[in-house]
């Protein structure tokens, strides 16, 4: 027996936030009977309320959360009739299920990526039966964590996929989409999703004889079959265990049912204890891929008992008579499959809920020599919260105490008997359903009362750990969800401060030990899990900007090399993507039109309207280029963004190419190049930056060490504030989340729908000031009339809807509909329940400044033209036509007379003073406030493969 009272030795859990219901007058929120709850790798939670209005009328609730907007809660009328049994979320976060107890089953799934707009279009139902139990059928994917290997350099040692087979295959091997569900007369029903949308569902029966089932859970074997386990709810009945195989025969899903063994809980056997413990009132697998171990919870009107049981194969004795006839050689003797109990508790208090792990955790021996070991990982703690308020996060396999919380101020002593307690005059309250997060570092509980609770759980279980070991503790599970694509929340609520700069050198360090090919793979996802820790520490905020930054770089540059194609097809050898970064590592030349010689014109020539919609992009990049060589003079400064870029030899490669592409783009239509604000007429801007930009690529474009950029290369870039105008890098989007708020480990009380008072980052957008659309870098006012979604970590904003019906133009907005702008889309700025978009209100009176972004739907009167009426070319309304390029020679040296360069532009103004001749264009100027924080740490996942057609938009009432 293992004492669940024992003191914990080290650490202990503590409590993140709670938010409660506010007080309504009309209708309250009350906790549902029973109560379900769920929680997604994406770390959205998933909970059911019950809405009571006056008149005693129950509305059944489902109430979607992300976890670092709590407060921001979408609540979905369920349509259930009955109370709902289950929830259950999908292994990518995209879909629950839920269940009630009139057999009835919904599929409800995220409406355009959007987390706070769902829909249900599919279900199935067992009329009349309520469900107890629910899952999806598995898709055959496992990765596991091997512990003991930590320390290993290569991620393919730390985590190794498991050979694991899923429920059904399609035709090659492709899982077969589906959900399983037990019911309480002891039919286990399955309902297949075809690809064409259809739904196949059969029901059968457990076994021949039916009974009562009050308890269910579901589990799935390496083979590919299904395992439930089954209990009438009686102590003095055998827990039953079923082995359930599905197939498709003839275009219709078949049940086969197959009886394991079964067993007694030991109390039961127990002549101390045989009646002290009547009801079974938790059954559950220890993992939803380990069929061979499971808990089981018998309870009394005051107590409880845990016992861990695991599934063993053993070798059946054989007579000696039969061995004389028939001698048992080798692997031959018979073996039987038998429950083993591993260990039990003493008599705890009353067991109001559980809550297993999700960690894959892999270790090569898994008897009690291992779990009594003092070194306890996330992962191996499985969660028993009691009716007086505590929790306990206890070994799954000993079951001995690793961390204790108390509900109240005052906690009672831990050694103090259950029977001495003294009585209260109420029920206490205590947790009535819990779910542990997808890294087992944090908790969500819903008490009696309807309040969510969020804890923080210690990296080591509650033991003491070093500060060196803690990191290698985060470390090892952030590259786990680096890996497999998680979000990583609940790992960044146990990251300090003084932590930051060491997780991101040791995150960099893994990273580098990694093959060329996986390196590529999580390119972009380290940079996001970068920015993330970054936001967590004032020291380090200011790099934020950078890795955002990059982000957005490496996604242009990406796309602008997709849409490049080879002028003959039967060119396999390189891209031209590839064939132009070739070159231009090649040529160190300063002259941009030099390097322009020796490339392929033939690859870069584009659709005219497709270079028109390609234009606020390249605006970016000249932009960027214009800032970085502007704050080379102030390199010293390390709370300066773009600090980094300006040693990075690879993020200013990429910049040189871009530049390579927009010199020739601008050849074919001018009014695609970046706009410069000029103090000459006749100074060729794109010539100038990219001069400067080659000579500081020079310096650190090796590998090893950078060396300082000579002086006169300082003296000229100081220079460029008097010939350009410097855009200005200074702000962030507005990002109200909670992580970076809860590092002093002091709890916050939240209430549901209404925002709390937060400080912003010093370098984060005001609310109320300009919001721009990050998605196609247009300027959307401080109270946007557009419908509009944002990113809940980053707080990003787009336009839900699209203002351009161009192909190319959606295909530059397919590329981010999954990921930062879309994944976890909400309504910023609602007081109320949020929903998909949301009215920002009217536009603004104010007009920034002149060298501001102006808004490309509504002119600024400054850029109206003097002297044109209402009927002016919109090209020219805008800020006058572009000069011509004229350069002849270049033209005969580059083969460009026959791409017709100037197509469509007969009609020519002269340029408009102020601007630089040679880059007149359709649009206005831009700085870069945009730019920081334009993408979200959370889960970026950029597309390198080759995008076709035009993938930027062009302004409304911009020429096409």
């Amino acid at each position: 027996m293992c004492d669940l009272r024992r003191p914990a030795a080290g650490g202990m859990m503590d409590l993140a936030y709670v938010c409660e219901w506010e007080k309504w007058s009309k209708s309250t929120h009350c906790p549902s009977v029973p109560l379900a709850c769920a929680w997604s790798c994406r770390n959205l939670i998933a909970f059911t309320m019950d809405l009571r209005s006056d008149d005693q009328d129950l509305t059944r609730m489902i109430h979607i959360l992300d976890t670092e907007h709590p407060w921001d809660l979408h609540s979905i009328p369920s349509e259930h009739q009955e109370a709902i049994t289950c929830l259950e979320w999908d292994q990518s976060g995209s879909r629950l299920l839920s269940a009630d107890a009139d057999g009835q089953i919904k599929c409800w799934s995220m409406a355009d990526h959007l987390a706070n707009s769902w829909e249900s279009s599919v279900g199935s139902l067992v009329e009349g039966d309520p469900i107890v139990a629910l899952s999806w059928l598995h898709n055959g994917v496992k990765l596991a964590l091997h512990v003991e290997k930590s320390g290993a350099s290569s991620f393919g040692e730390k985590f190794s996929r498991v050979k694991f087979s899923p429920s059904l295959t399609l035709f090659g091997g492709k899982p077969m989409e589906g959900w399983i569900a037990v019911t309480v007369s002891g039919l286990v029903t399955v309902s297949l999703l075809k690809p064409s949308g259809q739904v196949l569902t059969s029901t059968e029966s457990l076994c021949r004889l039916r009974g009562r089932v009050a308890l269910a859970d579901i589990a799935f074997t390496g083979g590919g079959n299904i395992v439930v386990a089954a209990a009438d709810g009686s102590s003095a009945s055998p827990v039953q265990f079923y082995k359930v195989c599905v197939s498709v025969v003839s275009e219709k899903c078949r049940i086969d049912t197959e009886i394991l063994p079964s067993l007694f809980m030991r109390c039961t056997t127990d002549l101390n204890r045989k009646d002290r413990f009547p009801a079974i009132t938790h059954l559950k697998f220890l993992a939803r891929d380990m069929s061979e171990q499971v808990l089981l919870c018998a309870s009394s009107q005051t107590s409880s008992i845990v016992e861990c049981w695991s599934l063993r194969k053993e070798g059946l004795p054989v007579n000696n008579i039969f061995q004389q006839i028939s001698p048992v050689v080798g692997d031959k003797q018979p073996t039987i499959l038998k429950w083993r109990i591993l260990s039990a508790t003493n008599d705890l208090d009353r067991v109001s809920a559980v809550a297993l792990p999700k960690l894959p955790i892999s270790l090569t021996n898994t008897d009690l020599k291992v779990a009594s070991d003092t070194q306890f990982y996330p992962g191996l703690g499985l969660a028993l919260a009691f009716h007086d308020g505590s929790v306990h996060i206890v070994h799954r396999l000993s079951l001995q105490t690793m961390a204790v919380f108390y509900s109240s101020a005052a906690p009672r002593p831990v050694d103090e008997p259950a029977i001495k307690r003294p009585r209260t005059a109420g029920p206490a309250v205590h947790f009535k359903a819990m779910q542990l997060s997808w890294t087992s570092l944090a908790l969500v509980g819903i008490d009696n009362q309807g309040k969510l609770s969020v804890l923080r759980l210690s990296p080591s279980m509650g033991h003491p750990l070093e500060v060196g070991l803690a990191l290698r503790h985060l470390l090892f599970l952030l590259e786990y969800c680096m890996v497999t694509g998680y979000d990583w929340w609940d790992i960044l609520l146990h990251v300090q401060p003084s932590m930051v700069q060491s997780l991101v050198e040791k995150l960099h360090e893994e990273y580098t030990r990694q093959t060329a090919a996986l390196q590529q793979v999580l390119s972009t996802r380290i940079l996001a899990m970068k920015a993330s820790l970054c936001k967590l520490s004032p020291c380090t905020v200011t790099r934020v900007c950078d890795y955002h930054t990059k982000l957005f770089l490496i996604a242009i540059s990406s796309t602008l090399k997709s849409l490049l194609r080879p002028h003959f097809l039967n060119t396999p050898d390189k891209s031209p993507g590839d064939r132009l970064t070739e070159i231009c590592a090649k040529i160190t030349d300063v002259d941009i039109d030099k390097v322009m010689i020796n490339l392929k014109t033939e690859e870069f020539v584009l659709d005219m309207n497709t270079l028109q919609a390609l234009q606020q992009l390249l605006q970016w990049v000249g932009d960027f280029v214009l800032y970085l060589l502007a704050s080379l003079p102030n390199q010293g400064s390390l709370l300066r963004p773009g600090h980094s870029f300006l040693r990075d030899g690879t993020s200013l490669g990429m910049l040189r190419e871009l530049m390579v592409v927009i010199r020739i783009w601008g050849l074919l239509k001018p009014s695609c190049l970046p706009v410069y604000t000029a103090t000459s007429d006749t100074q060729d801007s794109m010539s100038l930056l990219f001069r400067l930009l080659t000579k500081l690529w020079i310096c650190c474009r090796d590998e090893g060490p950078a060396s300082e950029p000579d002086e006169t290369l300082v003296d000229e870039c100081c220079l460029l504030p008097s010939q350009l105008l410097i855009p200005s890098l200074d702000w962030l989007p507005a990002s109200d989340g909670l992580v970076s708020r809860l590092q002093p480990k002091q709890p916050l009380r939240l209430q549901f729908g209404r925002a709390p008072t937060l400080q912003l980052d010093g370098l984060a957008r005001a609310p109320g000031q300009p919001k721009i659309d990050h998605l196609r870098r247009l300027h959307l006012g401080a109270y946007p009339t557009e419908e509009c979604k944002a990113c809940t970590r980053c707080g990003c904003v787009t336009m839900l809807k699209s203002p351009n019906r161009t192909t190319a133009v959606k295909q530059w907005e397919q590329r981010w509909i999954k990921n930062c702008l879309a994944v976890e889309g909400r309504g910023p700025g609602a007081s109320e329940a949020p929903r998909a978009s949301v009215q920002l209100g009217p536009r603004p009176t104010h007009h920034p400044p002149s060298w501001d972004p102006r808004s490309l739907d509504h002119l600024h009167p400054e850029d109206q033209p003097r002297g044109l009426g209402v009927q002016a070319d919109p090209v020219v309304t805008w800020l006058g036509a572009p000069a011509s390029v004229s350069l002849p020679r270049l033209q005969w040296m580059l083969n460009l007379d026959k791409l017709r360069l100037g197509e469509g532009r007969s009609n020519k103004r002269p340029p408009r003073p102020g601007l630089c001749p040679s880059r007149q264009c359709p649009g206005p100027t831009r700085d870069l406030h945009s730019v920081l924080g334009s993408l979200c740490p959370l889960g970026l996942s950029l597309n390198h493969s080759a995008l076709t057609g035009a993938q930027r938009m062009p302004g409304p009432g911009r020429p096409q």
